[in-house]
């Protein structure tokens, strides 16, 4: 099969479109025909030698994908060869054919292409996990999204409005944030002209969110924590502006304050089959009936990963890019 190798770590350059062996299939595995998989910062972070795969995961890039199912193997038996599903993966969506456990796989939601579908698993899962599953996020509360625009950003608004929730956002133009807005985002905030603390506080009479996802890491640490309510949850998914950070431990006690931290790759294939039962169970109805839909902003075909990695490190983009095999 044909896949995207990074040649040595480095810029977007590195990445190859080459000639591989073909992964093989193991008990409890289902092997994916590649469709489509999509773009996700771990991505870029790998191709710069970062953010190595899980032991015993695809060296390839692509945490998730959509495509049909070439064969099964021992143990499977929901899935049956010719089925179109998406997956989230520990690896190898920048490829033509891909081996997954059967419990990280997931049916097209109806209404929703085979190509589109590539852009559900990862946030999906990232979201429900960490805001719902973790976070207790719930109707009639307030959430804070850093990066609303982003592809976890416009799923997190969308799936957080279905359920009753008041989102703020923060982006970084006035582009961006209308986006968010046409998406559901209740209050939009340019993090470059205005302080989301200051803003945040005026929204909430002086109280603050209940939960916030995070994407930024050290530089908004403590602002995050001044900007929650009491009880609030602070759920941090990424770290791209810096892993280490002071911070005021006298913050978190008055308001009884929750820090989280949350990474999806690393965890088990049995507590990943965990979150996807759930994300099946909790999201699809919602994607179903169209109050979640897919915010794709560009396709481009497998050999063009490296110009892909470029428009995302832009940061020019509003929601997913997908790649196409």
């Amino acid at each position: 099969m044909k896949a995207i190798v990074i040649s040595e770590p480095g810029a977007p350059e590195v990445l190859q479109l080459r000639e591989v062996e073909d992964p093989q299939v193991k008990d409890g595995e289902v092997l994916i025909k590649v469709h489509t998989t999509a773009l996700n910062r771990a991505d870029t972070l790998q191709r710069l030698g970062f953010y190595s795969p899980p032991p015993g995961s695809s060296p390839y890039l692509g945490l998730e994908c959509s495509g049909t199912i070439e064969s099964v193997g021992n143990g499977v038996s929901r899935w049956k060869i010719g089925d179109q599903v998406c997956a989230l993966l520990s690896g190898g969506g920048y490829a033509e054919k891909v081996s997954v456990p059967a419990g990280q796989i997931l049916p097209i939601p109806d209404g929703v292409s085979l190509k589109d579908a590539a852009a559900f698993p990862e946030v999906a899962c990232t979201v429900w996990s960490t805001v719902f599953m973790m976070g207790r996020l719930s109707a009639g509360e307030s959430f804070l999204i850093h990066g609303g625009s982003s592809g976890i950003g416009t799923f997190a608004i969308q799936i957080a409005k279905h359920l009753g929730v008041r989102v703020f956002v923060t982006a970084g133009s006035e582009e961006k944030l209308a986006a968010c807005k046409e998406l559901g985002a209740d209050v939009c905030i340019n993090y470059k002209t205005e302080d989301f603390v200051t803003k945040v506080k005026a929204e909430t009479d002086g109280k603050g969110v209940d939960v916030i996802l995070d994407c930024v890491g050290a530089p908004y640490l403590q602002k995050n924590l001044d900007s929650l309510n009491f009880d609030g949850r602070l759920c941090i998914i990424g770290l791209m502006g810096g892993a280490n950070a002071d911070i005021k431990l006298s913050s978190l006690l008055p308001k009884r304050l929750t820090v989280l931290g949350a990474a999806l790759r690393p965890r088990t294939a049995e507590n990943k089959a965990v979150v996807v039962a759930e994300v099946e169970k909790n999201v699809w109805p919602a994607i179903e009936a169209g109050k979640v839909k897919p915010v794709i902003y560009k396709y481009l075909i497998l050999a063009q990963a490296a110009e892909a990695h470029s428009l995302m490190e832009s940061s020019n983009h509003i929601g997913k890019i997908l790649l196409v095999t």
